[in-house]
């Protein structure tokens, strides 16, 4: 019997354990300040006094930008991207544009949203189809500080893929731990509604370590170990990136279905906290 009640006493030490270091994990809004956000409310083009555009294919330096993507980014074009009922539409099209047979748009808060450390909730339904690859991601203000890519960090918030439809992807890429070397540091969830309905996407970022929510659920974390710039470049400034891309060496990897044309992701808000 005292043996039994021991163990029945380890189990709930263990128990409240788990749900303190759980507690630990959680990020009381209400403590945080709202620093940046654009709730798309004004129908019309993107707010330029918070987003920019990056504009080609990359090209010459980084040719279908460096993954082997087929469109164009288009710079302000409405068919490309548009505040819509409350909305930020970013529609990648099949048409020509220069030497790319598809057509879509990339915006950045570069020079006008760049932060140190923050939650960032991003509300948002993906495209759907085989060849679409939608993300929200981050790179920093100064891309020059530790190195090229990956050298100098990238924090992917959401990426998507159309023929794996169910799962989301929240990755970093640095010097040691990057798709290159096979040493990405990486989590995924399964979201079977991404294409149909909104979830909102969010990463807490902090000096110690880097979490990822899918609607209020962690489902990924890296930790700083406290090492080199190789293994955590992520003690400065970063931008935020919405784009869809087309095919590519991992949207692309089972083909692009050619009759799924256009396909949007629509955002409902951008959100950062401090």
């Amino acid at each position: 019997m005292i043996r039994h009640c021991c163990y029945l006493a380890l189990l709930i030490f263990l128990s409240c354990q788990q749900v303190d270091n759980k507690k630990e994990k959680e990020v009381n809004i209400s403590e945080l300040d709202l620093v940046w956000s654009d709730e798309f409310d004004t129908p019309d083009l993107v707010d330029t006094s918070k987003w920019s555009y990056v504009v080609g294919d990359g090209c010459p330096n980084l040719c279908g930008w460096g993954n082997n993507e087929l469109q164009y980014y288009s710079d302000g074009l409405a068919k490309n991207s548009r505040i819509e009922e409350g909305k930020l539409i970013i529609e990648a099209i099949k048409e020509s544009s220069g030497n790319s047979d598809y057509t879509s748009a990339k915006i950045v808060s570069k020079g006008n949203g760049d932060w140190k450390y923050g939650r960032l909730e991003i509300s948002a339904k993906l495209p759907s189809g085989v060849g679409t690859w939608p993300a929200i991601w981050m790179l920093p203000t100064d891309e020059t500080k530790y190195g090229s890519w990956p050298k100098f960090g990238e924090i992917d918030i959401m990426e998507h893929v159309g023929y794996n439809q169910d799962s989301i992807f929240g990755t970093i890429h640095t010097d040691a731990y990057n798709h290159l070397k096979g040493t990405q540091k990486e989590g995924s969830v399964e979201i079977k509604t991404a294409e149909t309905e909104f979830h909102e996407y969010v990463i807490d970022w902090n000096e110690d370590r880097i979490q990822w929510f899918v609607d209020n659920k962690m489902y990924h974390e890296f930790k700083n170990e406290k090492k080199t710039v190789s293994e955590w470049p992520f003690d400065q400034p970063f931008y935020l990136i919405l784009n869809v891309a087309v095919g590519g060496s991992w949207g692309g990897r089972q083909g692009v279905d050619e009759d799924i044309w256009p396909q949007r992701m629509e955002v409902d808000y951008v959100r950062v906290y401090q």
